[in-house]
């Protein structure tokens, strides 16, 4: 995996490998998943990040309202995994919305968006239903390919193979970033998030291994 160096916020190059049978049906996943994105959306990396996103925003959402469920069918406290993942899906939105306004898809783009969310969100659901430790290892292997993903898509900013526009509006407020901000910031931003909900979710993984 390339080194990726940054001062602040979660280390970047991270990859957990496998521990068992339940994390290989997990990073086989995704990956099987990234064949699909490759196919069709190549080095259009904006678009790229738009079906990340699409997808991304999904699982906070489905493993917050279970574990919101199971919390009252057991009488009990969900020791802040729920506010955590509600919290998760509402960056990935944010992601979503930015990315949106930057590589403006396609109404041909939108409807494999939509497509490919609605497969996603009863995959993920029935996923986090009967095997929640592997949905959370799934997450955390599409976010570590979501930091490699944005890694290549600052290389092409950095290249000049990607124009550097300015910062959508919204981008800044939500990261406060400056009002000059451009796309290399955000993109820095987001990655920096990915690197995080990698993290989070690895260690409900693990918690759930544990119990």
């Amino acid at each position: 995996m390339t080194q990726i160096v940054q001062a602040h916020g979660p280390e970047l190059n991270v990859h957990r490998p496998p521990a068992d049978i339940h994390d290989r049906i997990a990073l086989k996943t995704v990956r099987f998943m990234r064949i699909f994105a490759d196919r069709f959306f190549a080095n259009r990396y904006g678009h790229r990040a738009v079906v990340l996103e699409t997808v991304a925003a999904v699982p906070g959402m489905v493993g917050g309202l279970l574990q919101h469920l199971k919390a009252l069918r057991h009488i009990r406290d969900d020791q802040g995994w729920i506010r955590e993942l509600l919290e998760e899906a509402d960056n990935e939105r944010m992601h979503l919305m930015t990315f949106i306004k930057i590589a403006e898809p396609s109404r041909f783009e939108r409807l494999l968006i939509m497509l490919g969310q609605a497969v996603f969100f009863n995959f993920y659901f029935f996923l986090y239903l009967f095997a929640p430790r592997t949905a959370h290892r799934v997450v955390a292997y599409l976010e570590e390919e979501a930091v490699i993903s944005y890694t290549q898509y600052l290389a092409q900013l950095d290249a000049g193979a990607v124009e550097n526009v300015p910062a959508p509006e919204l981008a800044i407020d939500y990261w406060k970033l400056p009002a000059d901000a451009r796309l290399r910031e955000v993109v820095v931003a987001v990655r920096a998030d990915e690197a995080g909900h990698r993290d989070a979710n690895h260690r409900f993984a693990d918690e759930l291994a544990a119990r």
